[in-house]
């Protein structure tokens, strides 16, 4: 259970859409390249929402990634990496991304940063804590899973003492991922987009209150949290030798 205080703070003043974290996971990539030809379904007064392809190489290929995974690199020995010709593709375009958003655990930073990101997995529309203590995003996941209700909108808390997540949004002072799925990688269902278009658009507005002064009463919610990570049994080879039964899938 998370559970939030009444949030005081300066108002948010710059915004950040990410899609293509993962080249191929699609609805983010397709979302984004839409509201860069035309983003008025974005815009908030006094905002500045700027959606951004984060890995175009990748999404150019429709591969997860070209070298390794863009969102795990945004720790500060990969942030502070001398550049090389050898470098991989995904630490220079991290450390391009903290400079053009960051940087990390500044005052320049970005105020919020939404990473979109698709999964096969069973989640439908899931939204992505990172800090139990962020009172702002808990009182805005708040807000969207009232405003989508009464469809689901599960909550992923990804704190944990042991597992760590330099994750791509985590330049922000506020970030925040969102999770929908089950979608194929590579490929865009209707259903699927329209539930993380829908959850962008009442966070959108839920800054846009905050901002002209809506106050919100304590709450508390139901999240999952992360305790341990389990691998698929593997053989002598290293190949994995199980798949998920039918009746989980």
């Amino acid at each position: 259970m998370a559970f939030c205080h009444t949030v005081s703070m300066l108002p948010i003043r710059t915004v950040a859409l990410f899609g293509g974290t993962h080249g191929n996971e699609m609805s983010g990539v397709t979302l984004v390249n839409l509201w860069l030809k035309n983003g008025a379904e974005i815009q908030r007064e006094g905002l500045e929402v700027r959606p951004f392809l984060t890995n175009p190489r990748a999404v150019e290929k429709r591969t997860r990634y070209i070298d390794c995974d863009l969102n795990r690199l945004f720790d500060p020995d990969n942030l502070r990496k001398h550049k090389t010709e050898k470098m991989p593709y995904e630490v220079r375009r991290a450390q391009e991304i903290n400079h053009t958003f960051g940087p990390k655990d500044s005052e320049n930073a970005y105020d919020v940063i939404f990473d979109l990101h698709n999964t096969t997995s069973n989640m439908g529309g899931t939204m992505i804590l990172e800090n139990s203590k962020d009172d702002f995003i808990i009182q805005m996941i708040h807000y969207v899973k009232n405003a989508l209700s009464p469809k689901a909108c599960p909550v992923l808390l990804i704190e944990h003492p042991n597992l760590k997540y330099a994750t791509t949004r985590s330049i922000a002072k506020h970030p925040v991922g969102v999770e929908v799925g089950p979608q194929p990688q590579g490929v865009v269902r209707a259903d699927i987009l329209d539930k993380m278009r829908e959850i962008v658009k009442h966070s959108l507005n839920f800054i846009q209150h905050f901002n002209e002064g809506r106050e919100y009463p304590p709450c508390t919610m139901e999240v999952f949290r992360i305790t341990e990570k389990v691998d698929y049994p593997r053989n002598a080879s290293g190949e994995i030798s199980a798949i998920i039964h039918s009746s989980l899938q």
